[in-house]
């Protein structure tokens, strides 16, 4: 999730209940349900604990103001991020580096080591012989 680029915002009375799957969300005693379809509460000691919400489509915020810091959140979108990580992907290496991999053998075996090397390579595993210039 990525949260929203606003000015720091005053502290709120903030009380969510969570039970039997569901949570009531209040901000200032305003009940927020309706307008939250999910939300994560982040706190560090000494410091004044921050509520991130993610708005429902379509809903219309009502005002925020209480003892912590709210922040209006987007949906993390996946896409950009791997766009960007795939267009720095040398093809050769690539290649190299899923000739050498177990998962070559089997069905669809090719594309399974190509998957599972973009995978390892995505999560910053760069342990496969010649992968210094990985990146272009």
């Amino acid at each position: 999730m990525e949260i929203t680029d606003t000015p720091p915002v005053e502290v709120r009375q903030v009380k969510v209940t969570a039970a039997d799957g569901k949570a009531s969300v209040q901000v200032d005693g305003v009940d927020c349900a309706r307008f939250v379809s999910g939300y994560t509460i982040h706190h560090r000691s000494g410091e004044p604990a921050e509520l991130v919400v993610q708005l429902a489509p379509g809903a219309v915020a009502p005002s925020f103001e209480g003892d912590a810091r709210v922040f209006v959140g987007v949906p993390y979108e996946p896409g950009p991020a791997a766009a960007r990580f795939l267009s720095a992907i040398d093809a050769g290496l690539l290649e190299k580096a899923a000739l050498a991999r177990p998962e070559l053998g089997g069905p669809h075996g090719y594309t399974s080591a190509i998957l599972a090397q973009l995978q390892q390579w995505a999560n910053g595993e760069f342990d496969q012989e010649g992968t210094d210039g990985l990146l272009s």
